[in-house]
């Protein structure tokens, strides 16, 4: 593969060849994307009531990462992310009401109320977790492709991981392993410029991150991150690879989170005019307009699609705080691995 740095001059995202995408695609995306805005703004207003605690990072203006994904790949595959995961699991499908639940830490919530907000699972959508050590889900995601590939299934896993978990020795030995092997893994460095408040430029030489893939001849490339037409076509491609056996690939998605790095982060490392800038390029908004020029659907359509989220996010907040606690003894459950561990992918 020709590489993207050839291609483009140093620091240019390149612009993808668009693709063609069908009316229902395109609904999608708008259904999945504002169900995470709303649900991370709710989010952040329950932590400052302290309904929620602990830890918290929210993944608003990264939506077309997780939603232009899903898009490009199949129910089958298996998903595994960084701390800042709330937003991929309702992507997939998961139920708001558990996702809510477990930020609450409440018995119904999707890990039962253990994990809390960085630790999000669901075995019914394939979503193996979000992971609190910064890069360790980096060879876990080379270990569940690994067992597609052993398995024999026409499988992948997507793993996803910040710009921060880039500087991990883990991720060289993942990819070192995974490209020989030919591993049928795709890694996603969602890259949002900052890792907790240190920019990219203040960490390493190297600021084009995908370039890093490419000293172990990995086929990698740049993504505008906040187009969600050019996320979809890019997973599509590297799926395609690696259900051929061609192995991995490594993205770079350039991205922006709106919000800090967690709910206690005062954000003095960037300016109010830089995120500003940012947010003139919403995915959402990107989306919505498409949708209305191309006459997809009606402004009327649309607002019933927000009425529809907004009572669902309602919903997830009342089965939440009704919800009970775990009781003590469950501190003792789901320590070792048996037949009926809820987490424990077929």
């Amino acid at each position: 593969m020709a590489s993207v740095k050839e291609k483009t001059k140093k620091g240019d995202t390149p612009a993808a060849a668009k693709t063609e995408h069908p009316k229902e695609r395109y609904m999608y995306w708008y259904e999945s994307m504002v169900l995470q805005r709303k649900f991370e703004e709710k989010a952040g207003q329950l932590y400052g009531q302290q309904k929620i605690r602990g830890f918290c990072h929210l993944y608003i203006g990264q939506e077309a990462c997780s939603s232009g994904s899903y898009s490009a790949l199949t129910k089958d595959d298996k998903w595994i992310t960084a701390y800042r995961d709330h937003g991929i699991p309702l992507a997939l499908g998961s139920d708001p009401k558990a996702v809510m639940a477990e930020l609450f830490g409440k018995q119904t919530g999707s890990s039962k109320g253990k994990g809390g907000s960085m630790h999000i699972f669901d075995k019914s959508v394939n979503f193996v977790g979000g992971h609190g050590i910064v890069g360790a889900q980096i060879p876990l995601g080379a270990g569940l492709a690994f067992a597609e590939k052993y398995n024999k299934t026409q499988n992948l896993c997507i793993c996803f991981f910040g710009d921060g978990a880039v500087r991990q020795g883990a991720l060289h030995e993942a990819f070192n392993m995974a490209m020989t092997w030919k591993l049928p893994v795709i890694f996603v460095v969602e890259n949002n410029g900052y890792a907790m408040g240190t920019s990219v430029a203040r960490t390493s030489n190297v600021t084009e991150l995908y370039t890093i893939g490419e000293g172990y001849d990995m086929p990698s490339e740049p993504v505008d991150a906040m187009d969600v037409e050019a996320v979809h076509d890019a997973v599509s491609r590297a799926a395609d690879r690696a259900r051929a056996g061609e192995g991995p690939t490594f993205l770079e998605m350039r991205t922006y989170r709106f919000r800090g790095h967690s709910m206690s982060d005062p954000q003095k490392y960037r300016t109010k005019e830089e995120v500003e800038q940012y947010k003139q390029r919403d995915p959402i908004e990107q989306v919505r307009a498409t949708i209305l020029e191309r006459n997809l659907a009606t402004e009327e359509d649309l607002a019933a699609i927000d009425k529809k989220i907004k009572a669902i996010v309602e919903e997830s907040v009342k089965f939440a705080e009704e919800s009970p606690y775990p009781s003590p003894d469950e501190a003792f459950k789901d320590v070792y691995v048996d037949k009926d561990y809820p987490f424990l992918m077929e």
